[in-house]
């Protein structure tokens, strides 16, 4: 039979899973001599197996009763004696810190006789009936399920009562709405309080913490069983919180909140204002002095940031908690930095203090909370940051708008690629559809503009240039909106902003200066390049996206998107592509494109000069770059209502855009297939990149251009395109009279690729994994689809815990990953690998890539010091020992 029950003394800080952090914690300050109020901890497994049976396991009633007996002889006090009472606390305490998200009760053991007692015992009548009315609250609510308010509006009143006559009001509303009496069996009361916090873990607020911080939900929670000691006897006596540093901003200090003649409740749940820290040395010097020396020790000790709840009883100090304290961004960096000054921490160890997630929050700027007020909406948080402007509903308004100086937020449905100019023109992008990998939650990312996708209680009406809320609220355009793309929120109006001093440093790239703010994250980012593996690589389309990236520390592009240059007003020469009968037609319009393409590489090779730039060949469908079905056809419907005859090209369009439709165009004609169905797509985009690199050399630059073919399934297929690359470069390089060398590759995105991985890589020179598409083709899933259809309740039925498009998927697609990079390695030893798809910056999948070997990662510009981050920090975890 397992042991469910552990006295303090019999634990460790090792011991978090079992005893939970609390108890951990509890267990570790009493094995070092400070002075801790006797206990036991019943254990998380204990807490599993009633979870799991909806009863308490066998044996534990008989160890928690034994140790209570421990715990009376300790104290000299027994539960329930009408003359001398012992009280506990019941407190809950999981593995991670879920701050107020499961239940405490404390005072456990008074009744209406103990109460007598512990009046007798303490001197002080009002003390112990108040802590009696506090018992009878705390377990009518957490434990019998009574409306909290009830209580709340009689302490209320004015002439609420004190003393007896409040306990009798208080037991009153317990029967009337428990329809029981308050139990005054004080073995009863433990019992009853200790599975309330075992089912406690599966409240609905301890599950949404719990989603939203990423702990499983099969860890259960430990419950601690402390013998009480009271801050509450007077002005002697008070209770506090404290910090061994300040967690806001992570400067040393003596930081935290005392409250005289108080439990900890009273402190934590701020129903009085509390008084600083430091004036407790005026009102008791020893307690202070003693405090300020325990708060050291456990710095020492833990070797980080404490977070410490103590109480003094009549002047003597007892600690009844400490953890590892959570911390701003702000403060993590500086901490980290510090204890390494201090020689408490190696540079390695500081680096694994802080994360990719505190740098980003560092990155973007943010909305003043306190002004922040009732959100019009909330949606998906896709792209972090604060944006203010104007709403508007197309793309060419958002352009004409901010043309004039007018910030705007752009408001759609969803986002295609034609949208990209009202996208960059606009300062934030609001959709009703989509998720965090949606279009225009990725294009957003890459260009840093704040993005809120599936903001689903919004009816968008684009057409009559406007959106309707849940509650009847109508927005025209032109109204201002604040969009928050942390929290994934809509507000009313312009709501102050907070700039980011990490931000400006990044874009002030290799000549950036630090000060006292940025210096930490600075100094971070130096240690994090000097022990990484991965390079670092950025997806960028344009010349201004591969400067911003190299400035922020980008070693190349590994994903240039071609389509984006086919957009705006190039838009007639696609089409005209698509229209051509005949062979010369479409001749005629690629040659247009060419220049145009050639300037493209041109500006992106110069500023990533001697740096590789990966150039995809052109991936979508083609029907993306023809005008909406819907449309055309309603134009063409009126003209001819009218008795007008229809534009002959918008008929040819019509035609078009029939001829390539296709029911599910993510399977359809697209990336390799163009290349092999439409004749001279390839070889113009090829000799774009030819000529740019020759016309680079002859500048005096040092261009690194490679060429990716998308959506490869078959060696056959790469092979075909490979061969007419090789010409192309050929031609251009008789034509210039310089050699053009480009290594070819392929992206790695379907399934078969993955598999077939041996045979591919033996016409490919790198590998480079789109694990969006890989995403969707591995799960069946349209990304765009079920992001916001059916995610939540697959997150709700924990089929995931995070979705497989924010994080990459290990089971299947990072298998695959894998398979792929060994069967490719052993067929082309040396065989270049990476990943260009948006989990090439999510800090957890950036581990997984640098465990799996791959040489580097890939992501968006704004991405970059979040991946080299944690590039860093996965090549140190990767040196601990197992177990460590």
């Amino acid at each position: 039979m397992p042991k469910f029950v552990y006295a303090f003394a019999e634990g460790d800080r090792s011991m978090a899973g079992l005893l939970g952090g609390k108890g951990a914690n509890l267990a570790e300050m009493t094995r070092i001599g400070l002075p801790v109020p006797p206990g036991f901890t019943v254990t998380t497994e204990a807490c599993r197996a009633y979870l799991a049976d909806g009863a308490e396991p066998t044996g534990l009633a008989q160890e928690v009763a034994a140790h209570l007996t421990s715990l009376e002889r300790r104290m000299g006090r027994r539960l329930g004696d009408p003359d001398d009472p012992l009280l506990v606390s019941v407190r809950s305490g999981g593995r991670f810190s879920m701050p107020g998200m499961m239940e405490t009760v404390l005072d456990v053991g008074l009744n209406d006789v103990t109460v007598v007692g512990l009046a007798k015992n303490s001197g002080s009548e009002s003390f112990a009936w108040d802590s009696y009315r506090r018992l009878i609250q705390m377990f009518g609510t957490t434990v019998m399920g009574v409306d909290g308010e009830l209580f709340s509006a009689v302490l209320a009143r004015p002439d609420a009562p004190q003393g007896p006559l409040l306990a009798a009001e208080f037991q009153a509303i317990v029967r009337d709405a428990a329809d029981e009496d308050f139990p005054q069996d004080p073995a009863e009361q433990l019992r009853r309080a200790i599975d309330a916090v075992f089912g406690s873990w599966n409240s609905e607020r301890a599950r949404l913490y719990r989603r939203r911080e990423h702990i499983p939900d099969d860890l259960g929670t430990a419950v601690t069983v402390q013998a009480m000691v009271y801050g509450n006897l007077g002005a002697d006596s008070g209770s506090g919180v404290a910090f061994t540093r300040d967690p806001a901003t992570g400067l040393p200090g003596v930081y935290g909140d005392y409250l005289p003649d108080a439990q900890g409740e009273d402190v934590v749940s701020g129903v009085r204002n509390a008084m600083p820290l430091a004036d407790l040395a005026d009102l008791d010097r020893s307690s202070y002095e003693k405090l300020r020396t325990y708060m050291r020790t456990l710095e020492n000790h833990y070797r980080d940031l404490c977070d410490i709840e103590f109480t003094v009883e009549r002047g003597t100090l007892w600690m009844l908690q400490t953890r590892v304290g959570k911390r701003t961004a702000e403060a993590a960096f500086r901490i980290a930095g510090q204890l390494a000054d201090e020689g408490t921490l190696s540079a390695d160890e500081a680096l694994l203090r802080v994360d990719g997630q505190q740098l980003a929050r560092l990155m973007f700027p943010r909305f003043d909370d306190s002004a922040a007020g009732t959100p019009l909406a909330r949606g998906i948080p896709a792209s972090p940051g604060a944006g203010v402007g104007a709403a508007v509903f197309d793309s060419a308004e958002a352009v004409r708008r901010a043309a004039a100086g007018e910030a705007v937020v752009l408001v759609r449905r969803e986002t295609t690629p034609d949208d990209l100019p009202g996208m960059v023109a606009a300062q934030a992008i609001v959709t009703s559809r989509g998720g965090k990998t949606s279009h225009a939650a990725v294009v957003a990312r890459g260009m840093g503009r704040t993005c809120v996708c599936g903001a689903e209680d919004l009816t968008v009406e684009q057409g009559a240039r406007r959106f309707t809320t849940s509650d009847g609220t109508v927005v025209t355009e032109g109204t201002v909106l604040s969009v928050d793309g942390s929290a994934g929120t809509v507000h009313l109006g312009a709501l102050p902003q907070v700039d980011s001093p990490v931000m400006r440093h990044f874009e002030a790239g290799a000549t950036a200066g630090t000060d006292a703010g940025t210096e930490p994250v600075a100094r971070a980012m130096r240690h994090a390049d000097a022990v990484r593996r991965l390079e670092v690589r950025a997806n960028a389309d344009t010349p201004e996206d591969a400067a911003r990236a190299r400035r922020f520390g980008a070693q190349g592009i590994g994903l240039c998107r071609t389509e984006h240059m086919f957009l705006g007003e190039r838009r007639p020469l696609v089409e005209a592509m698509i229209l051509a009968r005949t062979d010369a037609e479409r001749e005629e319009a690629l040659a247009a494109l060419l220049p145009l393409q050639r300037a493209d590489f041109t500006g992106i090779l110069a500023a990533m000069d001697g740096l590789p730039v990966t150039i995809r060949l052109l991936d979508p469908p083609l029907h993306e770059f023809l005008p909406d079905r819907t449309d055309l056809a309603v134009k063409i419907a009126v003209a001819e209502a009218r008795g007008e005859t229809p534009d002959p090209r918008d008929l040819r369009l019509r035609e078009a855009v029939e001829r390539t439709h296709e029911q599910n165009p993510m399977l359809g004609l697209r990336g390799v297939r163009l290349g092999l169905v439409v004749p001279g797509l390839t070889a113009m985009q090829v000799r774009a990149v030819a000529e740019a690199t020759a016309e680079r050399r002859r500048a005096g630059g040092d261009p690194r251009p490679e060429i990716m073919v998308p959506l490869t399934a078959t060696a056959a297929e790469l092979r075909i395109v490979r061969d007419e690359v090789e010409r192309v470069l050929a031609q251009v390089g008789t034509e210039t009279g310089t050699e053009v060398h480009c290594p070819i590759g392929t992206m790695i995105e379907l399934p078969r690729a993955a598999v077939t991985a041996g045979r591919i890589a033996e016409a490919a020179e790198f590998f480079s994994f789109g694990t969006n598409d890989l995403t969707q083709t591995v799960w069946g899933f349209s990304r765009d689809d079920v992001e916001a259809a059916f995610f939540s309740a697959y997150l709700d039925r924990h089929i995931f815990e995070t979705s497989p498009f924010e994080v990459l998927d290990r089971e299947g697609v990072g298998r695959l990953v894998r398979l792929a990079v060994e069967e490719g390695r052993a067929a082309r030893p040396g065989l270049q690998t990476g990943v260009c798809g948006e989990h090439g910056g999510d800090p957890d999948s950036v581990h997984f890539f640098h465990d799996a070997g791959l040489d580097y990662v890939s992501c968006s510009p704004f991405r970059v010091p979040v991946a080299r981050l944690e590039a860093g920090r996965a090549a140190l975890q990767g040196q601990r020992p197992t177990g460590g």
